[in-house]
């Protein structure tokens, strides 16, 4: 079965990269608007080899990384924390709801007023777009604990942490590595958006002078690299939910499948 699905995604890899090809070829599109596959892949060795590319890829990691692993951080914390302490859900709701709407590229101005152009204003539209994602989804768990589990454990005498450790946790957790995957792809919006509205070092940069410069199969290049970026994260995002959830009948129901 996977073999099959792997099969059937590389036959339609193939026919879109060579729909890629020919478009331009056949004068569908303008070649200076859309070149073909194979000089955006030219392109992309000529990025490959050079090392201002991979400092620019380095940059792109490092903002959405360190942006990630604090979002999650804090996600989960104010998450436990509002789903344990009393009336603090009710009271927070609303402040929840007003917030998480507003999209993180309004904050750009704020980001950059605050921050310039530097690591610290990409860390502040990755954390913010990021932490929702999270915070929602433990909110989620925590309302799926079975009452009666949490009245047992009430009755056994366990305290509060103990509850979180062993109630509320394996309950959530799998609506917090489903928030996880989000924000990891979320995050890697957002650092790629900042560097490219506002200028700080990294891919979403180097994308902005390449089209600056009319450099065009440069651009398409780096847009791919964005995307296998976003293809490779969610893969290895899906390989730790399986891996953190192996317990889960959802995760061994996969597996068996």
């Amino acid at each position: 079965m996977r073999g099959a699905g792997a099969a059937l995604g590389a036959a339609g890899l193939a026919a879109f990269l060579a729909l890629g090809e020919a478009v331009p070829r056949l004068g569908l599109v303008k070649e200076e608007y859309l070149p073909p596959t194979s000089r955006i892949a030219g392109a992309l060795g000529r990025e490959a080899a050079d090392g201002a590319f991979w400092t620019a890829l380095g940059d792109t990691l490092t903002g959405w990384a360190l942006g990630l692993a604090l979002a999650v951080g804090a996600g989960v914390a104010a998450g436990v924390v509002i789903s344990v302490v009393p009336y603090l859900r009710e009271a927070t709701a609303s402040t929840v709801e007003f917030l998480r709407p507003i999209p993180s590229v309004a904050l750009i101005p704020l980001a950059v007023l605050l921050y310039g152009t530097g690591l610290r204003s990409v860390l502040l539209l990755v954390v913010y777009a990021s932490f929702w994602q999270v915070l929602v989804q433990v909110l989620y768990g925590a309302r799926d604990v079975d009452p009666v589990a949490e009245e047992t454990a009430r009755s056994y005498g366990l305290g509060a942490w103990a509850r979180v450790r062993h109630v509320l946790w394996p309950t959530a957790l799998p609506y917090v590595m489903t928030g996880v995957r989000l924000a990891a792809a979320v995050a890697l919006i957002l650092a790629v958006t900042a560097e490219l509205v506002i200028g700080a070092p990294g891919l979403g940069a180097r994308i902005a002078v390449a089209q600056a410069s009319q450099a065009v199969p440069e651009m398409y290049a780096l847009v791919v690299v964005t995307g296998l970026l976003g293809l490779l994260i969610n893969v290895g995002a899906r390989a730790v939910e399986r891996r953190a959830l192996s317990w889960h009948r959802s995760v061994r129901g996969e597996v068996a499948v």
